[in-house]
């Protein structure tokens, strides 16, 4: 699907009808403890827009393109009716930790490493106590977020990697190519690549330039799932499919992807809704994980009503900016 496609989708979304919401964060998340977000009706269901703030308009199409394809038209037919998950541990204390592992269901972890400067030894402790929720036979892999330069990531993967007892993969060390293609060849750790596939101008450059064994693909920010299989199918790599911390009406379209996998190597980094306090979907429409699956979403979901009033953004200068900012990026379909 182009963006092209997206913008002539677009004339059949009821975008007089968005309405802008505000979640908070039960753990700070990617430095933030608000997630924003709009969310708009269509005549498939409801659609999510929810870029991070700090992203311009061209990249934000994309985002924008994935909610009108759920809105407007829906998505393939699936080919699994559930898909297993990750428990997501955010920079918390070990205690914490263990305790996100164990009450999860789930047998696959996502320990996110280096919040800050100086940060090996919580993230060593953190990663040992997910271990040891885990057990032996549990999966654990870990996130920087792309902040390590490549002596740092080769020390800190090797450090982390026995703390774990094993790493399954280590999600964007570096942020450039270049970078990640050197550490690939200093550890045996895998490397996953994540922003250099979502942020990318050409989202397969990293698997041609051999910086990854693993794809990440988060169909939000990659313009909707149909484009989304067709990046995973070029990379030539095994793929997790992962959320961009959507509320449950967005999380559905990720869901979606997984379902159409042609192969599902991984667990999915998809859920991320343990990370939100609230959501826009009823209790038993919710996509949280139950014994460590997700059922695959047959078509969008509507947002609910009470839900989206409880959850309107209080601030109506914040309410304009995101209006705004939705309007700018429709005009880019």
């Amino acid at each position: 699907m182009s963006l092209g496609e997206a913008g002539r989708w677009a004339d059949g979304v009821d975008f007089n009808a968005a309405r802008v919401y505000a979640i908070p964060l039960r753990t700070r998340f990617r430095g933030i403890l608000l997630r924003e977000g709009v969310v708009f009706p269509g005549p498939a269901g409801w659609g999510e827009f929810c870029p991070f703030v700090e992203y311009g308009d061209v990249e934000a199409a994309a985002w924008l393109a994935t909610g009108v394809e759920q809105a407007a038209v829906g998505w393939p037919e699936p080919v699994r009716d559930r898909v297993p998950v990750n428990v997501i541990v955010p920079a918390v204390d070990p205690d914490r930790a263990r305790d996100i592992v164990t009450s999860s269901g789930c047998a696959t972890a996502k320990v996110k490493v280096a919040d800050h400067p100086g940060s090996l030894d919580e993230d060593l402790a953190r990663v040992g106590a997910v271990r040891a929720a885990l057990g032996p036979s549990g999966a654990i892999r870990v996130d920087a977020n792309a902040v390590w330069d490549v002596p740092t990531a080769i020390h800190h993967i090797g450090a982390l990697d026995l703390a774990a007892g094993g790493l399954q993969y280590v999600e964007q060390p570096c942020a450039e190519i270049d970078e990640l293609a050197r550490v690939r060849q200093e550890t045996r750790v895998p490397i996953a690549a994540d922003e250099s596939i979502r942020r990318a101008d050409d989202p397969t450059k990293v698997a041609l330039d051999g910086a990854a064994d693993v794809a990440i693909i988060k169909c939000t920010p990659l313009g909707g799932v149909r484009r989304s299989l067709s990046i995973a199918r070029d990379t030539g790599l095994p793929c997790v499919v992962s959320s961009a911390l959507e509320t449950s009406v967005g999380l559905a379209a990720q869901v979606a992807l997984a379902g159409a996998m042609p192969e599902l190597d991984f667990a999915c980094g998809l859920g991320t809704l343990s990370l939100l306090d609230g959501d826009l979907l009823t209790p038993e429409h919710a996509l949280r994980p139950v014994d460590g699956h997700l059922p695959v979403p047959r078509r969008p979901p509507t947002a609910s009503p009470e839900l989206l009033d409880r959850f309107a953004h209080p601030d109506p200068t914040r309410v304009r900016w995101w209006l705004d900012r939705l309007g700018r990026v429709r005009e880019l379909l």
